[in-house]
């Protein structure tokens, strides 16, 4: 089996609340994320895919259309944006590792079929120092 990474950018913004708390829960749990004003980052996105590669073109998926799905499902919907406003968050707060998550199940149907490989691992880096991977096994 191999894999190849792609790497992806987009600057958005969340606020850290949960609605299930009071403001002063939430602003004893997240802190200044949960400022109502939220906040942004330049969120770095890796994408993998793993599997066998097509003997016929010797990919495991062709990267135009790795492209093409990442661009349509999350670049393009997130980019600039609140993420708290994406139907995607209406039930969950959006920390990096619930972005991660739902980046994932975006992802893994429309790049499963878009070549001969599986969606493995999707990689959210918000800040030098914070990152977060998620990937479901088989």
């Amino acid at each position: 089996m191999i894999s190849v990474t792609r790497r992806y950018r987009f600057p958005a913004a969340h606020v850290l609340r949960s609605r299930a708390l009071s403001d002063a829960e939430n602003v004893s749990l997240y802190g200044q994320c949960a400022n109502p004003s939220g906040h942004g980052h330049n969120y770095g996105l890796e994408v993998c895919v793993a599997g066998e590669r097509d003997p016929r073109t010797g990919w495991i998926v062709p990267p135009e259309a790795c492209d093409e799905i990442v661009r349509t499902r999350i670049l393009d919907r997130f980019d600039h944006r609140l993420l708290n406003d994406d139907p995607l968050f209406r039930d969950l707060v959006p920390t990096a590792e619930n972005i991660a998550i739902a980046v994932y199940r975006e992802l893994a149907a429309p790049l499963g079929k878009a070549g001969s490989g599986r969606l493995a691992r999707v990689g959210i880096i918000e800040t030098p120092r914070n990152r977060f991977d998620y990937e479901e096994t088989p």
